[in-house]
């Protein structure tokens, strides 16, 4: 009953929560497509990226770049062929490099040797003039070696490992140009697996003699994200029916003496079955984690300069440290901001383009790139659903306070596993959704309780504010199934206090002070009652009337009743010197409890309503009021309320009939809590209470010692007094036969 009930009062805020958990769970499955959550899940990709950046330089990669300062001293780009194959050799010969890979395309043959123009003159010579002609001819070819500066490149690029770079295109219109590398893999050794290859239409490459004379070649292609950002690099495309591997691929494979990539494909679930696409490329013992397109994560060590850079004309004027090179792999490319190889990243929007390739080789040699196999959709799902639903059944149950602990810590475990994931498992796990998930349904629960609930808490506030403390409306606003304003009966305690001798106290006093005065002493008195959870009914002038048990239940109403009852005697003491400071006599109330079945509700007339208690256990407790002028005591308490409290001490009073009540009832006096009751009390107890039995026995001479022994022994109490004047008043008139012992009460 009470899950059904939490459902109906927390509906709304279970719809709102399960349908944007639906719409997620949707997204991250593929059903539909959110690009909102696709750009965050880039930024939280990047965000986790930039946080965790091994940095520091790598060593064992350097880049040779054609600088501005190169560019100034070697003159503008393009440089001759000579100067390249200069380079080369410099690069093998003096320095010993390991591989040589080229961020460049060398598609066009070199004639700015002026071999060309020699031949032209030569052959028009031949027809004019063929004796000299054939002179010149013989100067040519005895020129040629030194200027035929492509086939000096191409001898330099002979029987080294070098890599060569060109570029696809996705242009159809144009035709390829230049040698193409040898393929890695024919389309048709995947025929069986629907892969999503990459597809170009054109490309442009090096020239047959550059391409013959180097080991290999790869495609120096990054295609950037939807946002422009480069994430990511195609280790294979397809071309003609033929697959290509990448600069990065290649020059990883000549690094580690490997010409052979092997494709692979993770087994399904339990199935037999394969995923769509290829998970994964091996480079000898080196696994490359590849995406549904056969691209891979690019692993940033951090921002540009992660990479040892050389300037291209102190390598050609043999001005670096031969350690520097020694043994390295080297990329050829380019800062220079004319050349246009600078691209945006997510560790700095100005990254030269060949240090993206360092990065690629680098991971790839360290088995350090990140994957997002296809589980990582079951991931999110999986995620999705814990996440989403704790939230969902949990927040609306849950204060503002706890609710938001409870959503840190899911979003700091969230944060943290991920994370975890990332750095030790190298997953990339989808976080964007989650955090999207737990933040809207945060919200949804915050903005639903500030604007819904608040406002039928403020109605509550407005309703019983005037009554209960305010953390009895905040309770009430949490339990409003547990409120009800239509008259019912319950079982309560009701409270009255009222100063005695306010009317001779009010006659000395202007009606300013006798307000201040009643400000002065009720303030402190309600202040008891709230604290001790009561619901204040009405002040009647200088009286008080409270209640407990509602509106909320109280199981403990009794017990409360009576500590805010002490709590007032307490209060009012401390107020005496505030009073006598003020030229007033001291000031004393009397309190009066009861506990019984009582009608509870919102009655009054069609002009006003009340939220108030009626009823005999009501009337009852007025009365009990009354008596403590009597029996000269601060409180009394009903022998209903009595049985309620049974952990505190209790002095009975008398047995009293009341007017307009039939039935007699005993009355008592609290003292304290019994684990709190001293010796000396506790043997007066039993001293009055065998005085009270020979009293009931009408052993007046027995009774009548055993009082003025006690009110030796207590002095201040008047009760003794009281039950010696009756004993007095016994022995000239003799009660009826039939007397119980109760006293009859005549006056309210």
């Amino acid at each position: 009953m009470r899950i059904f009930t939490l459902i109906s009062q927390h509906a709304v805020r279970f719809a709102l929560g399960a349908a944007v958990l639906v719409l997620l769970l949707l997204n991250a499955t593929g059903y539909v497509h959110l690009s909102a959550i696709q750009k965050l899940e880039l930024f939280t990709y990047d965000t986790r990226l930039n946080m965790l950046l091994p940095k520091g330089v790598d060593e064992r990669i350097v880049i040779i770049d054609i600088d501005e300062k190169s560019l100034q001293a070697q003159g503008r780009w393009p440089w001759g062929r000579n100067k390249l194959a200069d380079l080369v050799n410099i690069l093998f010969d003096d320095y010993h490099i390991q591989v040589l890979g080229f961020d460049m395309v060398f598609a066009e043959k070199d004639e700015s040797s002026g071999l060309k123009h020699l031949e032209a003159i030569q052959s028009q010579y031949l027809s004019t003039d063929p004796a000299l002609g054939k002179a010149l001819g013989q100067v040519v070819e005895t020129l040629r070696p030194t200027l035929d500066f492509d086939a000096l490149f191409a001898i330099s690029l002979k029987n080294r490992n070098v890599v060569l770079g060109y570029v696809f295109s996705h242009d159809v219109a144009s035709v390829g140009s230049g040698a193409l590398p040898q393929a890695s893999f024919d389309s048709s050794h995947f025929k069986a697996k629907p892969i999503q290859w990459v597809t170009e239409s054109s490309f442009s490459a090096n020239l047959a003699d550059f391409q013959a004379n180097s080991q290999t070649g790869g495609y120096f292609n990054i295609n950037p994200d939807a946002d422009g950002m480069m994430r990511r690099v195609p280790m294979l495309v397809q071309y003609d029916h033929k697959i290509y591997q990448s600069l990065s691929l290649a020059v990883a494979g000549a690094a580690l003496g490997v010409n052979h990539i092997e494709a692979g494909f993770a087994e399904g679930l339990g199935v037999g079955k394969r995923y769509a696409g290829l998970e994964w490329l091996k480079l000898g013992q080196q696994r490359i984690p590849v995406d549904k397109e056969v691209a891979a994560l690019i692993p940033y060590r951090g921002p540009q300069g992660s990479f040892h850079y050389i300037s291209a004309t102190d390598v050609l004027t043999r001005h670096v440290a031969p350690a520097l090179l020694k043994d390295k792999i080297v990329l050829v490319g380019t800062t220079a901001a004319g050349l246009l190889d600078l691209r945006a990243t997510p560790v700095q929007n100005v990254y030269a383009g060949v240090e993206i390739h360092a990065n690629m080789i680098a991971g790839i040699l360290d088995n350090n790139i990140k994957e997002q196999p296809a589980y990582t959709v079951g991931a999110e799902t999986v995620l999705l659903m814990a996440v989403g639903l704790l939230l969902i059944i949990g927040l609306p149950l849950l204060n503002p306070f706890k609710a938001t602990l409870l959503t840190l810590a899911v979003t700091a475990l969230t944060i943290m596993l991920n994370l975890l994931a990332w750095q030790q498992a190298n997953l990339v796990l989808p976080l964007a959704s989650v955090l999207l998930l737990i933040a809207t349904i945060y919200f949804i629960n915050m903005t639903y309780g500030f604007f819904v609930e608040s406002r039928g808490k403020r109605q509550l506030a407005h309703l019983f504010g005037q009554y209960v403390p305010p953390e009895l409306v905040d309770e009430m606003a949490e339990h409003p199934d547990a409120i009800s304003l239509e008259g019912e009966n319950r079982e309560m305690t009701v409270l009255f206090s009222d100063v005695r001798g306010f009317t001779h106290i009010s006659e000395g006093l202007d009606p300013k002070a006798l307000g201040q005065l009643m400000n002065d002493l009720l303030t402190p008195m309600t202040q008891v009652i709230h604290q001790h959870r009561g619901t204040i009914d009405k002040y009647m002038g200088d009286a008080v009337m409270a209640f407990w048990g509602a509106p909320l239940p109280d199981q403990h109403h009794a017990k409360h009743a009576l500590q805010a009852a002490i709590g007032m005697i307490h209060a009012l003491e401390k107020l005496q010197m505030d009073f006598a400071n003020k030229g007033l006599p001291p000031i004393h109330i009397g309190v009066g409890i009861n506990t019984g079945l009582m009608v509870v509700g919102n009655m009054g007339s069609a002009f006003r309503m009340a939220y108030t208690v009626m009823g005999d256990a009501v009337n009852l407790g007025s009365r009990l009021e009354s008596l403590t002028k009597i029996y000269n005591v601060p409180i009394i308490v009903s022998e209903f309320t009595v049985r309620q409290v049974p952990e505190f001490a209790f002095r009975p009073l008398d047995w009293v009939r009341v007017k307009g009540r039939d039935k007699p009832v005993v009355i008592y006096e609290p003292i304290c809590e019994i684990l709190q009751l001293d010796k000396a009390t506790n043997s007066h107890l039993k001293l009055y209470d065998e005085a009270l039995k020979h009293y009931r026995n009408r052993n007046w001479d027995l009774a009548e010692m055993q009082f003025i022994h006690l009110q030796q022994l207590e002095p201040s109490r008047a009760l003794y007094a009281l039950y010696i004047a009756r004993i007095v008043h016994f022995r000239q008139n003799p009660p009826a036969n039939d007397w119980d012992g109760v006293f009859i009460v005549e006056t309210k």
